[in-house]
C-alpha cells in the first residue's frame, strides 16, 4: 500500500505560487485571453515537475494546467465576435489536421475492442488496472489538449505584438526547461560518460518531470529555433541576450546525456545551415573540437558500444547473438536494445501492413511482452514514432499523419527561405528547427501521438501557419492592387476583411 509523503515547507511554497499564478491568469483571460494563453504555455516547462498536482478531488485530469486550459478556451470563445476573429486556416490543412485526429480516435477505438493486455500490462508495472474513462482521459484527452494553444495561437496571432508575445512564450518554455537542467544536473557529470547517462536518467527525471530522451530532444531543436529568433532582436543589446540564451539551451541538452538528442541536434544544425547560413558550416569542425575538449562525457555517450569498456552486459543478448563480438562495436548497447526489438516490430507490421492493429500495438501484439520474457527487455513502445505509427494504424494511418508533417515542413522551409521580412526568418526557422527536431529524433524514440514534449513544437506551428497565410493574403493583394512595396512587414495583418 502506497502512502503520499507530506509536502514540504518550500513544496507548500511552490504550490502556493503556481495556484496564485494560475487564479491570476484565469483571471485576466477574459480582459486578454491571448495574453493568458501565453502564460498557459510557459507551464508547460513546470508541468512535468513532481510538485505539480496531476488530479484534484481524486478526479483524473482535473489539475492546474487542465482548469486554465478550459478557462482560456471559453474565454476565447466569447472574444471571437468581439475581436472579429474568423476561422481562415487553408482547407488542406484543415482536412490534414481532421484526418490525424481521426487517425487516434480510429486507433483509440480498436483498442477498446480488447483492452485486457493493455490492462493487464499496467497492472504488471503497478499503475493499477486503467478504467474506460481513464483510457478516454489518457489517449483521447491528454493527446488533443496539447495541441489546443498551437490552434489558438493561430487563431489569435494578428499583428506584430501578439508575434512577439507568442515567440517570447514559446522560446521561454525551453529557457526554464534549461535552467532546470543546469541547475539540477552536477557539472562534474560532464568529465565522465557514465556518470552522465547514470545521473541524467535519475535526477531529471526526479527534479524536471521530464525523461531526459525528452528533454534531449526538445532542447536540440530550442537551440536552433532561439538561434533563428535572433533576427527579430531589434536592438544590439537584445540580440546578444538571445544569443546567450541559445548558448545556455546547447549547454543544458549536453547536460542531458541524451544520444539521440545529440544526434539531432547535429542534423538540424547542419540542415539549416544548409539552406540559409551555409558560411557557418565552416564552423562545425571548430564546434565539434570544442564539444570533445570541454563537454567530453558527451562524446563518451556517443560512443558507448564501440568500444569493449563501453558495452551494456545482457547475457540473454550475447549469449545467442553469433555476431556479438568481445572486441567490437556491440549493436545491442548502440541502439539501446533497439536491435532486438525493431525486427520483432518489423514482422508483424508486414503481417498487417494496412490496417495495423490500434493503440498500444506493442503490448496488444504480444511484443512487449516476448521482448520481457525472452530477453528481460521493459519495450511497452517501439523505440521508432514512424514503426509505432505503422504498427498501430498501419499504412492508412501513417500516410495523412506523414503528409501533414511534411506539408507544415514546406511551408516551415518557405518562411525560413524568404529574406523578405525577419518575421519570415524567424517564424519558419523556429517552427522547422522544433518540427524536423521531432522527425529525426523520431527514428530513435518519441511518438506521433501528441503529448506535453510536443506542446512547443504545435504551437511553433501554429504561428507559422498564421505568418505564412498572412504572407500569402498581403501577395494576393499586392498582385490585385498592383502595390509591391518593398517593407512587406508593414503589409502583414493589414487586410484580413480583404
Amino acid at each position: 500500500r502506497l502512502v503520499s509523503k507530506p509536502f514540504t515547507g518550500l513544496q507548500m511554497i511552490r504550490i502556493t505560487l503556481l495556484w496564485l499564478f494560475i487564479t491570476f491568469l484565469g483571471l485576466y483571460a477574459w480582459k486578454d485571453w491571448y495574453k493568458a494563453l501565453c502564460g498557459l504555455i510557459l507551464l508547460v516547462a513546470v508541468i512535468e515537475h513532481p510538485d505539480m498536482p496531476k488530479s484534484m478531488l481524486g478526479i483524473q485530469g482535473l489539475n492546474p494546467w487542465n482548469i486554465l486550459l478550459a478557462i482560456i478556451i471559453m474565454a476565447w470563445a466569447v472574444s471571437r465576435k468581439r475581436e472579429g476573429l474568423t476561422w481562415d486556416m487553408p482547407g488542406h490543412l484543415n482536412f490534414l489536421l481532421l484526418a490525424y485526429l481521426t487517425v487516434i480516435f480510429v486507433a483509440f477505438f480498436r483498442l477498446l475492442d480488447s483492452p485486457q493486455v493493455v490492462i493487464a500490462w499496467d497492472i504488471a508495472a503497478g499503475h493499477g488496472a486503467p478504467t474506460v474513462m481513464g483510457m478516454w482521459s489518457e489517449y483521447i484527452i491528454n493527446s488533443i489538449k496539447w495541441v489546443i494553444p498551437g490552434l489558438l495561437l493561430y487563431d489569435g496571432c494578428r499583428d506584430r505584438t501578439r508575434l512577439n508575445w507568442a515567440a517570447a512564450s514559446l522560446l521561454g518554455v525551453y529557457v526554464l526547461l534549461g535552467l532546470q537542467v543546469i541547475k539540477w544536473m552536477p557539472l562534474d557529470s560532464l568529465t565522465s560518460g557514465a556518470q552522465l547517462s547514470e545521473r541524467s536518467l535519475k535526477i531529471l527525471s526526479n527534479e524536471v518531470g521530464y525523461h531526459r530522451v525528452n528533454l534531449s530532444m526538445m532542447l536540440a531543436g530550442a537551440t536552433w529555433a532561439i538561434f533563428a529568433a535572433r533576427v527579430l532582436a531589434q536592438r544590439q543589446r537584445l540580440l546578444f541576450v538571445i544569443l546567450g540564451l541559445s548558448i545556455l539551451v546547447f549547454f543544458a541538452q549536453s547536460l542531458t546525456g541524451g544520444r539521440t538528442g545529440y544526434v539531432t541536434w547535429a542534423v538540424v544544425g547542419f540542415v539549416l545551415a544548409s539552406i540559409r547560413w551555409r558560411k557557418y558550416l565552416f564552423f562545425l569542425p571548430v564546434v565539434a573540437l570544442l564539444i570533445v575538449m570541454f563537454v567530453p562525457a558527451a562524446m563518451e555517450r556517443m560512443s558507448q558500444g564501440f568500444t569493449p569498456e563501453s558495452r551494456d552486459t545482457n547475457v540473454r543478448i550475447h549469449g545467442r547473438d553469433a555476431l556479438a563480438t568481445a572486441d567490437g562495436p556491440d549493436a545491442y548497447t548502440i541502439t539501446a536494445g533497439r536491435n532486438i526489438a525493431w525486427p520483432l516490430v518489423i514482422e508483424k507490421i508486414k503481417e498487417s501492413p494496412w490496417i495495423g492493429y490500434g493503440l498500444e500495438g506493442m503490448k496488444t501484439t504480444g511484443i512487449a511482452s516476448t521482448l520481457y520474457q525472452e530477453y528481460g527487455e521493459v519495450f511497452p513502445h517501439p523505440h521508432n514514432a514512424y514503426l509505432q505509427l505503422m504498427l498501430d494504424n498501419g499504412i492508412l494511418g501513417f500516410i495523412p499523419v506523414l503528409l501533414f508533417y511534411l506539408v507544415v515542413l514546406k511551408y516551415s522551409m518557405s518562411l525560413f527561405r524568404d529574406s523578405s521580412s525577419p518575421v519570415f526568418i524567424a517564424v519558419g526557422g523556429m517552427s522547422l528547427s522544433l518540427i524536423m527536431a521531432l522527425l529525426v529524433a523520431s527514428m530513435g524514440s518519441q511518438s506521433f501521438y501528441p503529448r506535453e514534449g510536443a506542446v512547443g513544437m504545435w504551437c511553433a506551428i501554429g504561428i507559422m501557419l498564421r505568418v505564412y497565410v498572412e504572407r500569402q493574403r498581403a501577395t494576393i493583394h499586392d498582385v490585385a492592387t498592383n502595390e509591391n512595396g518593398s517593407d512587406i512587414d508593414k503589409r502583414l495583418w493589414q487586410r484580413q476583411a480583404t
